[in-house]
């Protein structure tokens, strides 16, 4: 276990001290504060007139207005981030020559791929930790339930979280870091259209496993404030198998 943290820290402290996080933090950050501050308005506009229009404010929900909004850009922003954050983590090794180094070691393969993937969740605990601050901010003026936001928080976190065990394994197959992005980018794209092809499916049949394999569906329990059993199975073992196939593959270049 201490080789695995020892890893994920490595990889941690280089996302730190790269300026190019912080310059997609701050990107990062603008785009969240724009948006988020346009729902807010729209959100104070619906409360101005739900005072002239009795009845109108039972439907006002700041969880559903502009959070759970919130979270979806934020969703959406994770099919680019994601891949930027993991596109080095093999790749750049790889290209720099430091991979064979790191497969001559003691470290079993699994470790290694735990240790990286670790690291890039830490990673991006930095960015819901910036995502969370409007929320956060939003509890000085506004009263609201916590449980119901950090549940979805913490389902959006479980979408990154299979995000970088597929992005990591992308990461693992070339020694190009622009590739590696590419095809993070391209398989976080393919999953999200998947599930939005769930409403376009014409069969039953079709329609159901679409939504076995949907992520907007396993989520909408979790957006809601409910966790079911089957949903965390669903996303642990999305999780599992990638980092599966990611162990299959530095093992491979182990033996070679």
């Amino acid at each position: 276990m201490s080789s695995i943290m020892t890893i994920a820290w490595k990889e941690f402290k280089g996302f730190v001290k790269n300026p190019t996080f912080y310059i997609m933090m701050a990107l990062l950050t603008l785009i969240l504060s724009l948006l988020f501050t346009v729902q807010m308005q729209k959100f104070f506009q619906l409360g101005s007139m739900a005072m002239t229009q009795p009845g109108m404010g039972a439907q006002l929900n700041i969880h559903y207005t502009v959070f759970l909004n919130h979270l979806q850009i934020l969703n959406l922003l994770l099919i680019f981030i994601v891949p930027a954050i993991t596109m080095r983590l093999f790749a750049e090794e790889k290209k720099l020559r430091t991979f064979d180094l790191l497969l001559t070691s003691p470290l079993k393969s699994y470790e290694i791929v735990l240790g990286k993937y670790l690291g890039a969740l830490m990673a991006l605990f930095v960015v819901f930790a910036i995502a969370f601050m409007y929320p956060l901010g939003t509890a000085m003026f506004a009263q609201f339930s916590w449980a119901p936001l950090i549940i979805a928080f913490f389902g959006i976190y479980l979408i990154a979280a299979i995000y970088a065990a597929m992005n990591l394994f992308c990461s693992s197959l070339s020694e190009s870091i622009l590739i590696s992005y590419v095809m993070a980018a391209i398989l976080n794209i393919a999953v999200w259209f998947v599930s939005q092809g769930v409403e376009f499916a014409d069969s039953q049949w079709a329609r159901n496993i679409l939504e076995h394999i949907s992520l907007s569906f396993h989520i909408s329990g979790l957006i809601e404030g409910t966790i079911r059993t089957n949903s965390l199975i669903y996303f642990f073992s999305g999780i599992g198998l990638f980092l599966f196939l990611n162990e299959r593959v530095v093992e491979s270049h182990r033996w070679r």
